[in-house]
């Protein structure tokens, strides 16, 4: 990726340019030094001057008011805030026409912005003072008195805090009063220019002592750039978060948003002093000391999914590369193209006004349709159909162009959706919410519904990354997300009534992908890569999950790399220079997973003795206890030498009747309120009885025998029994209370045993003769 920068040949202010901003993707406005407001198309290039200010003026910052708010969508930002070296703020339409100018601060106003609803001013001056303004002007509140200068601003996500400089330091102060403020030394020399994203909530700092730094919220640095040759003077987040640009002396730089670069100009600019991107993210334009205005496309960004690679080498076109045959096709839009994702065959690219799917089977006649709103932010892509989200919405779409569903929820804000925070399969849609970061909102793609009983997940810590399972059956579909502890859980998302179970499977995990071929789970965990080959192990058997892991030193990926893709038995990792390592896992578990999700264990089985792998033995016997398998576990249990468990399942396979080796196999699992319950269903009381005695769930054990009005005696018996090997005496009253007056007979108590045994075969038999006759008949 790169930049690609045009200047124009004389520039057309006569001094110092000091702030720039966009109002759409082809107009931008330019204040300078030499008190001319100009308006620049960068297509054409033209010019047209909008004010002239007093000469006294000096502009300093700009800001347009956001667009879409209250409801209302703006096609384009109306009006805008200028800050000017007089200590008053202009608010000024986008005519030209000066609304109102107000007495703000003592000295020169060095910055302003607007909150993302577009409800609040802050603005900060030479005085030190921070203060917040209503949108039509009005002092609301001082936020902070410094001793020193402050010489930038900025707004967190959710509008509730502001970030300022002083001097040396960062400062995040919260608006409610009393609230705790944040602040660390951050830059040894002074600091110029703050941003602070919405989407990735992370925070960029740069200053005299030529260097700019990544930070998250809390402060903790991320990234620290070597020193440059001069102070850096600008920088600024694309809006997606994904990119930020760096401005010094004739310098202009692009970087990822964990901080290494992607490319380094050197035009001649003289020290660039603001910088401001476009709302579609796709170019940016610099304010200049030498009186231009620089502007910069963003190019050669790349896509790679299995043979293919991709690459935007202009603004409207695309290269496809087949590294197999070495095919190469051109792929022309009518309009610059703003994102493009490429998985699953297709390749799904959004223009500024239009959509385009292209199968990588036939380049030649893709599939067009035109676009709803605006500028789409992202995409995201599932076998059978792909996500579009823009300012207005979410929007499904299949691959043929229909529109599925467009999914809503309480307090919807997509322009803060990134692929951390959303995720897409076959069948379901996982949204974080922003509101509330414990929540994720769960969705029927087909629908567009909320999906169960129409409740989100919930959980007890904030979420900052979900990632839901690609393959396999609806009833099963898994989500994994890691929270802000770096701990990674998994559970499922169909949710009635009862509360799912929430299991932690990994600790200090910064990264993590599904395959996209199987429900095979990888992550990067502490300084470890780990693989976990079935994931749905620990709901299984959860004794049997450290087995089913593979696990590499991870120390060759340098510190926090980040999962870009994990595609057939492939893994790609980008580590913290932005060089890509590839990483090949084995082929066997996708090969067993394929086997399994057919129901051919012989097979399974025959691959399992082949390969000669205990990780392997251990996916089999988890895949096969979940799909109730008892003779492919009881093999494979045995060849991983857990004998007890063989001998568990051998105890099952005796067992008369199907509902109690269901009901003993969901007890394996640990599931012994389902194993009750479908013991009860079934009409075995006796049995649901027992199994709890057998776990001394005491209490269950005596309510239900006194509900059903037998086995009371059985339960007293059992009770007495365990009390007196442990040498205790009976202090339950409801125990104490039946046992009154009551005989423990064990011949009689071991013949009603034998009685429902017998019964239970009865019942099995009859139930086996009535099937068979069945089939018979048919």
């Amino acid at each position: 990726m790169r930049l690609k920068t045009s200047l124009l040949k004389e520039p057309k202010h006569k001094d110092l340019v000091s702030c720039v901003g966009w109002t759409t993707a082809d107009e931008l406005f330019s204040c300078s030094d030499d008190h001319q407001i100009m308006k620049w198309n960068p297509v054409t290039s033209e010019t047209t001057r909008v004010l002239k200010l007093p000469d006294d003026v000096y502009p300093l910052d700009l800001h347009w008011f956001p667009r879409g708010i209250g409801g209302k969508k703006q096609s384009q930002a109306e009006s805008f805030v200028l800050t000017s070296s007089d200590g008053k703020f202009h608010l000024i339409s986008k005519l030209g026409r000066v609304e109102k100018s107000v007495e703000a601060h003592f000295g020169a106003v060095l910055a302003g912005r607007w909150n993302y609803e577009g409800t609040a001013l802050v603005t900060v001056g030479e005085d030190g003072q921070v203060k917040i303004w209503s949108k039509s002007g009005m002092l609301r509140s001082t936020l902070a008195q410094q001793g020193t200068p402050v010489y930038s601003v900025s707004w967190a996500p959710d509008s509730d805090k502001v970030l300022y400089t002083s001097g040396q330091q960062l400062i995040i102060k919260p608006l409610q009063p009393n609230a705790k403020v944040l602040q660390w030394k951050a830059h040894d020399g002074l600091i110029l220019k703050t941003d602070w994203n919405s989407v990735n909530d992370l925070i960029l700092s740069a200053g005299e002592d030529c260097r700019y730094k990544v930070w998250d919220s809390f402060g903790r640095v991320l990234y620290n750039s070597q020193p440059h040759e001069y102070p850096i003077t600008a920088i600024a987040w694309a809006l997606d978060g994904e990119l930020f640009a760096v401005g010094s002396f004739n310098t202009l730089r692009l970087c990822d948003k964990t901080g290494w670069s992607y490319a380094l100009e050197k035009p001649n600019t003289g020290s660039i002093f603001a910088i401001s991107w476009s709302i579609d993210g796709t170019q940016l334009a610099g304010a200049c000391g030498n009186g231009q205005v620089i502007f910069a496309h963003v190019v050669e960004q790349h896509w790679e999914w299995q043979n293919f690679q991709i690459t935007l080498i202009k603004r409207r076109t695309m290269k496809v590369h087949n590294v197999i045959n070495d095919a190469v096709d051109l792929l022309e839009f009518r309009d610059r193209v703003i994102k493009a994702s490429l998985n699953y065959g297709y390749l799904v690219v959004s223009t500024s006004l239009q959509c385009y799917v292209f199968s990588t089977r036939n380049w030649n006649t893709p599939l067009i349709f035109d676009l709803k709103e605006g500028t789409v932010s992202l995409i995201l892509q599932a076998e059978r159909h792909f996500l579009l989200v823009d300012g207005g919405g979410l929007y499904l779409y299949s691959y043929e162009g229909r529109l599925i569903s467009s999914p809503k929820y309480p307090g919807m804000r997509t322009d803060i959706l990134n692929a951390l925070t959303v995720s897409l399969s076959n069948d379901t849609l996982a949204v974080k919410d922003k509101a509330d970061e414990k929540v994720i909102y769960i969705f029927e793609a087909l629908s567009g519904k909320p999906l169960g009983d129409g409740k989100p997940l919930t959980h007890k810590t904030e979420i900052v990354e979900i990632a839901l399972d690609q393959k396999g059956l609806t009833s099963e579909r898994k989500i994994a997300f890691i929270d802000k502890n770096r701990d990674l859980f998994i559970t499922s998302v169909k949710r009635f009534g009862k509360e799912q179970k929430i299991v932690k499977i990994g600790t200090m995990v910064q990264s993590l992908a599904w395959n996209d071929s199987c429900n095979i789970l990888c992550g990067i965990q502490d300084s470890r890569f780990t693989v976990w080959y079935y994931p749905n192990t620990v709901y299984v058997d959860k004794d049997l999950l450290p087995k089913t892991l593979y696990e590499k030193d991870a120390s060759e990926f340098s510190k926090s790399p980040q999962i870009v893709s994990f595609v057939g038995n492939q893994v790609t990792i980008r580590r913290a220079d932005g060089s890509l390592v590839h990483l090949h896992i084995s082929p066997y578990p996708a090969i067993l997973h394929g086997h399994v999700s057919s129901s051919r264990w012989q097979d399974g089985l025959r691959l399992c003795r082949f390969v000669k792998d205990q990780t392997l033995w251990a996916c089999l016997a988890a895949m096969a206890v979940a799909s109730k398998d008892m003779s492919t576990a009881e093999i494979a249990y045995a060849a991983i030498g857990e004998i007890d468990k063989v001998q568990y399942i051998n105890s099952i396979k005796e067992l008369p009747s199907k509902e109690s080796r269901l009901a003993h196999m969901l007890l394996f699992s640990g599931n012994c309120q389902e194993a009750e319950t479908l013991l009860l269903q079934a009409g075995l009381v006796y049995q649901a009885i027992q199994i709890n005695i057998n776990l001394y769930n005491w209490e269950r054990a005596l309510e239900l025998a006194v509900k059903h009005r037998t086995h009371v005696d059985t339960v007293l018996a059992y009770r007495q029994k365990f009390l007196e090997d442990f040498g205790k005496k009976e202090t339950n009253q409801r125990f104490l209370q039946y046992a009154e007056g009551l005989e423990v007979d064990w011949n009689k108590i071991k013949a009603k045993i034998e009685m429902e045994i017998a019964k239970e075969r009865e019942r099995a038999a009859a139930s086996a003769a009535g099937r068979s006759s069945v089939t018979v008949q048919q």
